[in-house]
């Protein structure tokens, strides 16, 4: 900790620092690049015992400017809640702050990336790469991938979301599929609430299935977003199909 960070704004540094601490053991992933003055409103805001609203969306922002994901912003600010004894930030700082977020991210110029920032997930570029591959390796072992992969769709829409829910909407799917299936695993968002993911069809299949659905429902639950997620979430498998070509078409198929 800098002396900066300990002073800054004049603040008793008690909270932010756990806070800080919190959030460093659970999600932040760089925990020296956590700081940032806007911080200090959000832990102003906080002692007094007012709307941490407008503070959280120059916070999101900030998060979106520096290029950290939906995901990982909304997490750490849920630590802040955990330093002051509750479970829950209140929904409309959680709102504010995603909201500052998308308007960062709408600012920023277009560029091609291989996470989708919203959900933290690989992009659906990334997920049509890996599923050439797969039918590469299998056209070289002189077989099709048909018998050893499937992909794994999962549907959690529910009616048109306005961007804050949606947005949380994916950070919630996205985290548990990373969760679930490990970071870097050939998946990605397709889009309206729908995800696909490509599995081997092994001994744990269906183990892993059931492991899924229980955890889409608890963690909308722990982050009070069950509405924005169906109930119970759709999941269904899908047979490869016979062409690279075919599992693309499927892909778009279940994208529309």
């Amino acid at each position: 900790m800098t002396s900066l960070d300990a002073t800054a704004a004049g603040l008793p540094p008690a909270l932010r620092e756990q806070w800080r601490a919190i959030s460093a053991e659970s999600v932040w992933l760089r925990p020296a690049d956590w700081y940032h003055p806007a911080i200090d409103a959000v832990v102003e805001a906080a002692l007094r015992g007012t709307d941490t609203s407008p503070a959280a969306a120059r916070l999101g922002a900030v998060r979106g400017e520096n290029g950290v994901g939906i995901v990982e912003t909304i997490d750490d600010f849920a630590c802040l809640f955990r330093s002051l004894g509750t479970l829950d930030p209140p929904l409309g700082p959680m709102r504010a702050l995603c909201e500052g977020w998308v308007a960062a991210q709408d600012a920023a110029p277009a560029h091609t990336q291989c996470l989708d920032p919203e959900t933290g997930l690989p992009t659906a570029e990334y997920l049509r790469v890996r599923l050439a591959e797969t039918y590469g390796v299998a056209a070289r072992a002189g077989h099709a991938p048909t018998g050893t992969h499937s992909l794994l769709l999962v549907d959690v829409a529910v009616a048109e979301l306005d961007p804050w829910s949606r947005i949380a909407r994916s950070a919630v799917v996205g985290q548990v599929l990373a969760l679930t299936y490990g970071e870097g695993h050939p998946m990605a968002s397709l889009g309206d609430g729908t995800f696909a993911i490509l599995v081997e069809r092994n001994a744990s299949l269906g183990t892993d299935i059931a492991r899924l659905r229980d955890e889409l429902v608890a963690h909308a639950d722990r982050l009070a977003v069950t509405s924005l997620v169906r109930q119970p979430p759709r999941i269904w498998l899908e047979a490869l199909p016979e062409t690279h070509a075919g599992a693309l078409d499927l892909l778009a198929h279940v994208a529309r």
